[in-house]
């Protein structure tokens, strides 16, 4: 237990200095909640963190690294539940103390005080968020504990995944300047810090579990999560510290100085998982015995390091940041709707030299580029060809998705309609016309090793997705054109879009639903990767023709609609230029009309060219097999025309 005690004990420590040095535990001159208040706030925000990555870690390790034929695999969903259990607990406890915090009430048991804590975990956001993390962390406890199914595995996952959201919106104040980047950054920051963090304590635990040699394929992979999650937390760290710094001469604030000081323990992190992928993991296959003791007295050191961050972390989080979290002065109406001053006069240039970055799709197009080349590299390197065109097609389509995410049509999407429907017909149209000519399935299957010892790495788990029901049934032409088309009319004409466009995880959302029922209808038509049904030629044009009429006659109804969508967000923005609201929506479905048919037209020319290609290899086949057979075929058939034309004259 020596790595858990080193990272507690670190932590701890560095947290008492942090907010001795950022005065986040100052007594307040008016309404302090007290020292345990003060005190308790940050630690129960650490165990929070620390709680959280215990119920990450395991999950990820269960389901990308451990064997479920083994009892490491139990074992580490033991250990999630009960860092679930720490979880829920301390969320509970941040909960309550926040409400100390924030009311300035004294502790009583008469009825006065619960009905004021009630009212702050049901009607107050700070309240919800943080009585939505202790039930989603006492839910993941018992289903830790319940499911042992690796699939089912994946949906707790996600459970886990979902309960940081509601601490990543209290990351920067909702009403101040870059809300949705702090909220991405925070979010990401989470997310992979805990799972490199619960990984590596894990392993820890699991050392009597993972006898012999064992120990080696784990770390290997352990130490791949490693790497991203070391690439993603500096990205994320780096994009807070940016937003709540501002600029270099604020460093030397007491924020400031915390800030390097967590950059220092992420440099040193950073090193010593490099020493661990370069060295020890080597030496370790070549002589597990010998390095063995070693080995675990330098992770005991990478987890006090990591103690040492966790801390530091949670002494930001109560330390005043140099830049103001509330928006100052009198706020514009733009302002109070999106969080964000309204930007310039959008003109052809600004498209190209305003950006708007989305930390999430832009490490989302970086590792998808990356990991589609490298398995392009993988496979030439033992002699295998892979088609330039599709790796060419591939990392177009994602450098458009990251445009259209981060560019000028992120920056302008809340404020002008016609330029949020020109990033819809991007992403649900010209994206995916780029990417599934890509196969990354297919590429996937050829350039990923296959595992033998009953744990499922990318390629199992890739395959079990493909080949599942819920997968057959969504890639089924018919419908993903339903899909397709059918989601416009449900999104725009329902409070999808008003969620989709007021709220950032509603926005996330609608990337990921436009990209994916764009991808599944054009796979459907032009994919090459292998789908369960795949209708002959002239059905796919039929098809398409069917949903080109569709998105067309879609595109006139905005059009021609007399209400304006979203009226008190597009019509109360405050814009004094560009085109008024109602003639702005007018030209948004006049794109959708217009503009968003030319990927269709494609997507048409290209089924014709494979029908044509494909009429010329069936050519092909059936002369290679007259020369083989020597006209046999056609010699048969004219020696049935002879017999029935003989019976014919018989008559």
């Amino acid at each position: 237990m020596a790595g858990p005690a080193a990272l507690l004990a670190a932590a701890f420590v560095v947290l008492l200095i942090g907010l001795a040095y950022g005065g986040g535990a100052v007594a307040r001159p008016i309404g302090d909640p007290g020292p345990v208040v003060r005190y308790g706030l940050p630690m129960a925000k650490m165990l929070v963190n620390i709680g959280a990555a215990m119920t990450l870690g395991p999950i990820l390790l269960a389901l990308f690294a451990l064997s479920a034929k083994k009892d490491e695999y139990h074992r580490a969903l033991d250990i999630a539940a009960g860092g679930a259990a720490l979880y829920a607990v301390a969320s509970g406890i941040t909960g309550f103390l926040t409400f100390l915090n924030v009311t300035g009430t004294a502790i009583s048991f008469d009825d006065q005080f619960g009905s004021k804590l009630g009212l702050f975990f049901t009607d107050v956001e700070i309240g919800q968020a943080w009585l939505a993390t202790t039930l989603i962390a006492a839910t993941l406890t018992v289903l830790c504990f319940a499911v042992r199914s690796q699939t089912l595995m994946v949906f707790v996952g996600v459970l886990a995944l979902i309960s940081l959201v509601p601490m990543a919106q209290q990351g920067h104040a909702a009403g101040s300047a870059g809300h949705n980047a702090a909220v991405n950054a925070l979010g990401l920051h989470l997310l992979f810090a805990g799972v490199w963090l619960g990984g590596l304590l894990t392993i820890v635990l699991l050392r009597k579990t993972l006898e012999g040699d064992r120990i080696i394929p784990v770390m290997k992979r352990y130490s791949t999560i490693a790497l991203i999650s070391f690439i993603v937390v500096a990205i994320s760290g780096y994009a807070s510290a940016e937003l709540r710094v501002g600029s270099l001469d604020r460093l030397l604030t007491p924020y400031g100085v915390l800030v390097i000081g967590k950059v220092a323990a992420l440099i040193v992190l950073g090193l010593f998982g490099a020493m661990q992928r370069t060295w020890l993991i080597g030496r370790m296959t070549a002589a597990a015995k010998t390095v063995g003791k070693y080995f675990w007295w330098i992770i005991v050191a990478e987890l006090a390091f990591m103690g040492v961050a966790s801390g530091l972390a949670a002494a930001l989080a109560r330390t005043a940041t140099p830049v103001p979290e509330e928006l100052a002065g009198s706020p514009t109406a733009a302002e109070l709707l999106t969080g964000e001053p309204l930007p310039p006069e959008l003109t052809f240039s600004r498209y190209f030299t305003v950006w708007d970055i989305d930390l999430i799709w832009l490490l989302v197009c970086g590792f998808g580029i990356f990991f589609y080349l490298a398995g392009v590299v993988r496979l030439h390197r033992r002699g295998d060809k892979w088609p330039v065109l599709r790796a060419v097609s591939w990392v177009l389509g994602l450098l458009v998705l990251f445009y259209l995410t981060n560019g000028g049509v992120a920056a302008y999407q809340d404020y002008l309609f016609s330029v949020h429907m020109l990033g819809h017909m991007g992403l649900t149209m010209l994206v995916p016309v780029l990417l599934v000519p890509g196969a990354p399935v297919t590429l996937a299957m050829r350039a990923i090793a296959n595992r033998t010892d009953g744990s499922r790495g990318a390629r199992e788990w890739i395959l079990l997705a493909v080949h599942s029901k819920y997968a057959s049934f969504l890639a089924h032409p018919i419908v993903a054109a339903v899909l397709f088309v059918g989601s416009l009319w449900v999104f725009y004409y329902s409070p999808l879009f008003r969620w989709a466009t007021v709220d950032h995880i509603g926005h996330e959302w609608m990337i990921v639903h436009f990209v994916l029922t764009g991808y599944l209808f054009v796979q459907s038509l032009i994919g090459i990767d292998p789908v369960p049904v795949r209708l002959g030629y002239p059905m796919r044009l039929l098809l398409l023709l069917a949903t080109m009429a569709a998105h067309a006659f879609f595109g006139l109804s905005i059009m021609s609609n007399v209400g304006l969508f979203l009226p008190d967000w597009f019509g109360a923005m405050g814009r004094t230029w560009g085109a008024p609201p109602m003639i702005d929506q007018q030209n948004g479905g006049g794109i959708a009309w217009s503009i968003g048919e030319l990927p269709t037209i494609a997507l048409a020319i290209t089924v014709a060219i494979q029908w044509s290609r494909s009429d010329a290899k069936d050519a092909k086949r059936l002369d290679r097999n007259a020369d083989r057979t020597d006209d046999a075929e056609l010699k048969e058939y004219n020696e049935r025309l002879a017999k029935l034309a003989q019976s014919d004259v018989v008559k």
